[in-house]
């Protein structure tokens, strides 16, 4: 069992106490500073919503330091604070030719710089390091794309070794990973505000980038507190989910007060990969392996700057569905599934093979949905869910910008790649996806006491989280047994939710004798977003014929539109709250299902809408081979309809 690195305490003022040069856990105990805190001065039993971002880049990742980002972990935090961030491109001067700065700033966040390449990154932006002039370095500081053979080949070998330039060295590369990865630890401590107002907290975090066959298994990990191992665990270090999972309890779980628990995210690009029941060794989960699944990955990001993993539409035959609403911020087509595909479907992964991360695939299974249904199923199989995912949005931003998800005024997520209206709106060359169909990215919301660390992580744990495309919508949502009809009207509906059901994240408690499922969903809209439009429950469930979806309309439908040109809001706004009380029509006790909530803004302008008319395009006259033809041509929608999505509340029946 490898111990525990913590961070001596001179490294929150000072350079003299540095990690071990060479990468090695230290034999002594270092000096700690203690876990604990100033009591929180607000902290509210019944719980408040803390709005975060859970997923970030900054210039200790590969990829974001190949886009000239320069922003470093402490910039990242001090940006979800509230302070002004500098963007590319930069000038001959060195400063940032952009800026911006939240609206609001954020409760929470975690910089999850990708484990992989954290040295051969430090060492190739630092001028003078050994490896500073080598091809490699070049290459990455010079062009927008990774040098294939060194970086790329790597994330999606099956058996990934190190780049050359890190191999069989002196000890650099070892002491760069350790500094780089104490770079990580020192912002999040210098962020975490551990006085009684409690205004912010920092997790510290990585991203697991495994990309077998170039399809997406990434995971964020989190830690709960600054007990950490002492180093991240990578795709080189270990190839699989199994052996990521592995390492974890080794070098967390194994120890004394180290917590952790991993985030699965873009599972839309994973071609068929991300929630298969079987482990690296091809064999089906039993109970005791889906139970640790469960365990160390509580949450899923369902929506981030890279689309919508929520559903997908298409015929339900694959594991698509009929809801018209899954075509929220997609990155592909519907699947093709036979002769009578409509022109431009995505071909199946599964039947013509190809690329996840580049889009050129779809496979209807990588989605949350058909991941949750495919969970109660494999309950039915072994009686254990291994997909028993809560729901979060971030962004992925690799700008060092978290929580930067507002529509109006969107820079970009990747440093010089998108810089201008042009690289913002270029049409897909030699792959489907490109910038342009990216979003701003959403936001996690937790459902906690108090906004630290103990609380904030509980509430991942629960699964007492939702996710939002952007937008700041307050949601509670409770399911239990015996809810009255007028609750909504109730002003302590919250205190009842939590004495008489289980919030989101819940399991119901056992069935009292003939009683059917009854939920409480409640809504407000975001003050500086758009009306609520209506109010929806989703509902999954498993028996001997299969697995089943049907989604339910509980409250609203307004007749709201927008304006395209102006993007001024039409017709028949929705509401500022919306609240239904709700009882499933058509429930079985021996079927074990589940039920989570969206909720739907009114529509409103896409950021390349509004990025189109504030650069006023005249169609007549820009030329066909512009990107600006974008504005013109039909190929991007010209709005929104930003929402909310809420983490299921599950029925087990005992087998």
């Amino acid at each position: 069992m490898r111990r525990l690195w913590i961070p001596p305490l001179c490294l929150l003022a000072c350079a003299s106490s540095a990690p071990p040069t060479d990468g090695a856990v230290p034999d002594r105990p270092s000096r700690e500073i203690p876990e604990t805190r100033a009591a929180c001065a607000r902290r509210d039993p019944l719980r408040a919503p803390f709005f975060g971002d859970l997923h970030v880049h900054t210039a200790l990742s590969f990829d974001a330091a190949t886009w000239g980002v320069r922003a470093r972990p402490a910039d990242a935090y001090r940006f979800a604070r509230g302070e002004e961030i500098g963007l590319s491109p930069y000038g001959a001067d060195g400063r940032p030719t952009r800026t911006v700065r939240l609206a609001r700033p954020l409760d929470f966040a975690a910089v999850t710089d990708h484990s992989e390449f954290l040295a051969e990154t430090s060492l190739c932006t630092t001028p003078g390091s050994p490896i500073y002039d080598s091809r490699t370095c070049r290459e990455q500081r010079e062009t927008r794309f990774v040098a294939a053979l060194d970086y790329a080949l790597p994330l999606s070998s099956m058996n990934p070794v190190r780049p050359a330039i890190c191999r069989d060295d002196d000890g650099t590369c070892a002491r760069a990973l350790t500094a780089a990865w104490a770079e990580v630890q020192r912002a999040a401590e210098d962020a975490y505000d551990r006085t009684d107002a409690c205004r912010f907290t920092s997790f510290v975090g990585y991203e697991w980038t495994g990309s077998p066959g170039a399809n997406n298994l990434h995971r964020n990990v989190i830690f709960r507190t600054r007990r950490v191992p002492a180093l991240p665990t990578s795709y080189i270090d270990a190839p699989t989910p199994d052996r990521l999972w592995n390492a974890l309890e080794r070098d967390c779980v194994a120890g004394e007060g180290c917590e952790v628990l991993a985030i699965p995210h873009n599972s839309n690009q994973s071609a068929g990969l991300m929630f298969n029941p079987v482990t690296e060794n091809r064999a089906p989960y039993d109970a005791a392996f889906a139970r640790r699944r469960a365990r160390l990955e509580p949450l899923v990001e369902i929506y981030q700057h890279k689309g919508s993993s929520e559903c997908i539409a298409g015929a339900a035959s694959v594991l698509a569905s009929e809801d018209e609403a899954c075509a929220f911020e997609q990155l592909t087509a519907p699947p093709c599934v036979g002769a009578n595909d409509p022109p431009g479907c995505t071909p199946r992964c599964s039947v013509a093979g190809g690329l996840g991360l580049a889009g050129d695939c779809v496979e209807p299974g990588d989605f949350v949905r058909p991941a949750l249904r495919r969970g109660l199923a494999e309950y039915l199989r072994t009686g254990a869910d291994p997909f028993h995912l809560g729901f979060i949005g971030s962004t992925d931003t690799h700008n060092g910008t978290p929580g930067l998800v507002d529509e109006a005024n969107f820079p970009g997520h990747t440093g010089r790649g998108d810089d201008t209206p042009e690289g913002l709106l270029t049409a897909p060359g030699g792959r489907p996806i490109s910038v342009r169909l990216n979003s701003p990215g959403g936001l996690a919301v937790l459902w906690a006491e108090e906004n630290s660390r103990e609380s904030l992580f509980a509430a991942m744990r629960r699964r007492e989280s939702y996710a939002t495309s952007g937008p700041r919508i307050t949601v509670r949502f409770f399911g239990g047994w015996s809810f009255a009809d007028g609750l909504c009207a109730a002003q302590d509906l919250a205190a009842q939710g939590y004495a008489n059901g289980v919030p989101m994240g819940g399991e119901l408690s056992a069935r009292p004798p003939g009683a059917s499922p009854g939920f409480v969903l409640s809504a407000l809209r975001d003050a500086m977003g758009a009306p609520l439009a209506s109010l929806e429950i989703v509902k999954l469930w498993a028996d001997a014929q299969g697995t089943h979806e049907r989604v339910f309309r509980v409250a609203g439908g307004s007749g709201a539109g927008v304006n395209a040109a102006t993007c001024a809001p039409t017709g028949t706004p929705g509401e500022s709250a919306r609240c239904a009380v709700w009882r499933d029509p058509g429930f079985d006790p021996a079927a074990p299902a589940l039920w989570y909530a969206r909720v739907l803004e009114d529509p409103t302008c896409r950021w390349s809408r509004r990025l189109c008319n504030a650069l006023r395009v005249d169609c007549a006259t820009v030329p066909r081979e512009s990107p600006l033809r974008a504005c013109c041509d039909g190929t991007l929608p010209d709005t929104v309809q930003e929402r909310a999505w809420t983490s299921p509340i599950w029925y087990l029946p005992a087998r």
